[in-house]
């Protein structure tokens, strides 16, 4: 798998990306709810970058990932404990984890892979389920004031 930049927009939309191909496919609502709650600018990416974060993801799963017996490409916990490293923020890491849990259960269905994923992010970061009420998703971005290492817009 890649490496991108600690709490970058990159790092973040994989993990955005990984959530959306949890469950083996795409589904439209999950698609309308990135447009309807603009992730992907509050990301910091325009949909050509997050474009691209996708075919990377699945490139780097095909040379990484192993295959579930369904055919699927899967990766182990190892891989998406190294994928979640790449936010190392608390607040970042919240709101990362409110779009996962937004996403998964976007189509009314969380699958076990897509529960997996999040309790993986759960346990990774330490997050409670509770703790992620508390971090609305900004409407502006999740990246850091250049000044003030823990403001937020």
């Amino acid at each position: 798998m890649r490496h991108y930049t600690s709490d970058s927009p990159e790092a973040m939309g994989r993990l955005v990306a990984l959530t959306l191909m949890a469950d083996g496919a795409i589904d439209a609502s999950e698609l309308k709810l990135l447009d309807s709650k603009e992730f992907i600018r509050r990301l910091g990416l325009n949909s050509v970058q997050f474009d691209t974060l996708i075919h990377e993801l699945c490139d780097d799963m095909l040379t990484s990932a192993s295959r579930t017996q369904a055919g699927q490409l899967a990766l182990d916990a190892q891989s998406i404990n190294h994928l979640l490293a790449e936010v190392k923020h608390p607040v970042l890491q919240k709101q990362v984890l409110r779009m996962m849990l937004d996403i998964v259960n976007a189509d009314h269905k969380l699958a076990g892979d897509e529960a997996a994923l999040v309790a993986e992010a759960m346990k990774f970061w330490e997050i409670d389920l509770y703790d992620t009420s508390d971090s609305p998703i900004s409407t502006t971005g999740l990246q850091l004031h250049s000044h003030n290492e823990h403001a937020y817009h």
